[in-house]
């Protein structure tokens, strides 16, 4: 194998281990407070876990970390009523506000 073979096949493993141990990002909410954010994440079908790390007033704290726990899923009937069907519909969020 060539050198340039050498380091395309380098280069190529690399950037593929980067993308294999890069973590699933959640979709940062664009509230300004922790309970905004919270309100968001519920109205999205998600359960909000709070961990408090002062006694500020939800509606003044921030968010210092969010992370995404298992999925919810839901039993639903088709269109016609004559079929359930497992759906996901949201994920348990862990935040940490401050």
């Amino acid at each position: 194998m060539s050198t340039i073979g050498i380091a395309t096949a380098t280069a190529t493993a690399l950037t593929a281990v980067a993308l294999g141990l890069a973590a699933p990002a959640l979709a940062a909410p664009t509230a300004a407070s922790a309970e905004d954010t919270i309100s968001e994440l519920e109205a999205a079908g998600n359960r909000v876990i709070v961990t408090r790390q002062s006694r500020v007033p939800l509606d003044e704290a921030a968010v210092v970390n969010m992370t995404t726990g298992p999925d919810i899923w839901k039993r639903l009937w088709d269109a016609n009523f004559e079929d359930q069907h497992l759906t996901r519909t949201g994920s348990v969020i862990y935040l940490t506000v401050k």
